[in-house]
């Protein structure tokens, strides 16, 4: 996952998460991307520092986050969790399942599991609807 830096053409700045640069670049060319603030579908990407990862101890690291991006990280992380635990863990059959459910073979229900780069556009040509859930070095341990 990918965090980028956005703004909408009224100069909003906001962040969000895509496997990669080919699916911002997608989603965002579709519509689907837009401005929480004021729901601008015009989006682009802001200019950010890329993330290096220094082998720091875990605190240093959040010890540099201000409070709003801590608050914004329990956000998220608390909205993942909330998906998590209200809908079925389908582990990689995530594309098929998407899809069934999409044209009516199975029950309509929220899923997550995982899915390939190649299945996500698959699944965005098609036009099922899915998003991507931030993945955090918590979630893996």
């Amino acid at each position: 996952m990918i965090r980028f830096s956005l703004v909408c053409d009224k100069d909003h700045d906001f962040e969000a998460w895509f496997r990669s640069n080919d699916d911002f670049d997608t989603q965002a060319r579709r519509g689907f991307v837009e401005c929480p603030a004021c729901g601008s579908k015009k989006v682009g990407k802001a200019l950010m520092a890329p993330a290096v990862s220094t082998g720091r101890k875990k605190e240093q690291i959040a010890l540099a986050m201000g409070e709003a991006q801590k608050r914004a990280l329990a956000q998220l992380k608390a909205m993942a969790e909330k998906i998590r635990e209200n809908a079925d863990y389908v582990g990689d059959r995530f594309a098929e399942e998407a899809r069934k459910i999409h044209f009516g073979e199975s029950e309509a229900r929220g899923i997550y599991g995982e899915a390939t780069l190649e299945e996500a556009r698959s699944l965005a040509e098609d036009g099922v609807e899915f998003m991507p859930i931030p993945v955090f070095p918590d979630d893996r341990n």
